[in-house]
């Protein structure tokens, strides 16, 4: 599976990073955002610091970054923060996970598909070694529903739930979804098994929209979006990058999505006010760093995302969002019983 996605898709493109504010002038290391205000209280100042966190951390991660980041301003558009070769499409890996989500439950929205329906897990369907947690269960055939195989799509980012969602979404199919909703090149790599696919490509800038449109109830239904929204900011839900140093109530603010995958670490999700608006969207591709074969927390592409997070969330912590709130609900850990 590794060794033809590979085959089948590459290895990713070069490029190189600009980081401007707004949507001409480049940010500086030395801004006065970045040096003699704590905490920034302009969504100006507030992308001003980001477009800096983010030009030292990935400058001293290497390789290449294409990344699209704004943060959102009440009185009009967002600020665009970061806009590093934003609009090449690139691979996205396992990133592309929230768009395979975004088509099931599109086909949910319109009764085609409900989240207790069931689908097999048969042992030809599990991917070998891969990612997550259906191929540890070592017996089958076994049921699990639509919402189980989500879940562990977009949290543990399991690659057997990729072919799940392809017994409900055929490739084409998703693909002509997420071209209708105005993301043509957010596309999943149809193969000979119409059911199954590799994850394709997008951009940074479709990644980002993607999400705001998510946020922006525009998406999805009402109760599918705050569905998939609760999925990205559970507990469980990646926390080796952005979310790394944060304490469980910051974690909880960032609904997040990593991928992973050859030389790639790619990170996009939405940053939420403390009323649960969200206020800062990045979209963060990064591949040609050192240590290709480290998938750990060591890589440095998400070791710069992990200093990153804190900073990202510092920047915008008296932005006020806009849009709709989505509170999360408070999850406590269980000792059985």
């Amino acid at each position: 599976m590794r060794l033809n996605r590979r085959t089948a898709l590459g290895l990713g493109t070069m490029a190189t990073a600009g980081t401007v504010l707004g949507a001409a002038s480049p940010a500086s290391a030395a801004s006065p955002a970045s040096t003699n205000e704590t905490t920034p209280t302009t969504p100006a100042r507030a992308a001003q610091r980001v477009a800096s966190v983010f030009t030292r951390h990935s400058t001293e991660a290497g390789g290449n970054w294409q990344a699209y980041v704004s943060v959102a301003d009440p009185a009009g558009a967002p600020v665009v923060a970061v806009q590093a070769d934003a609009d090449r499409r690139i691979e996205a890996y396992s990133v592309n996970k929230i768009a395979v989500a975004t088509a099931v439950l599109d086909k949910v929205d319109r009764g085609l598909l409900t989240l207790d329906q069931q689908v097999e897990v048969s042992a030809a369907i599990v991917v070998p070694g891969g990612d997550g947690i259906f191929s540890l269960d070592g017996a089958y055939p076994s049921l699990v529903t639509i919402g189980h195989v989500l879940a562990n799509l977009l949290t543990v980012s399991d690659d057997t739930a990729v072919r799940l969602c392809g017994l409900v979404a055929p490739a084409a199919e998703i693909n002509s979804i997420l071209v209708a909703k105005g993301f043509p090149n957010t596309q999943v790599q149809p193969v000979a098994n119409p059911n199954r696919f590799f994850l394709g490509t997008s951009t940074p800038r479709e990644t980002h929209d993607l999400l705001r449109a998510l946020v922006a109830g525009t998406l999805l239904s009402p109760a599918s979006t705050t569905y998939l929204l609760g999925i990205l900011r559970s507990p469980v839900a990646f926390t080796d990058g952005i979310r790394r140093t944060m304490s469980s109530d910051e974690r909880a603010r960032i609904a997040t999505k990593a991928g992973w995958y050859a030389d790639a670490r790619h990170e996009a999700g939405v940053i939420f006010d403390r009323s649960g608006v969200a206020v800062l969207t990045y979209a963060l591709f990064a591949d040609g760093q050192a240590d290709p074969d480290n998938f750990g927390a060591t890589h440095p592409a998400v070791q710069a995302r992990a200093a990153m997070g804190p900073k990202f969330l510092a920047a915008v912590d008296r932005i006020a969002g806009v849009g709709k709130a989505f509170r999360i609900t408070a999850r406590r850990p269980s000792n059985g019983g």
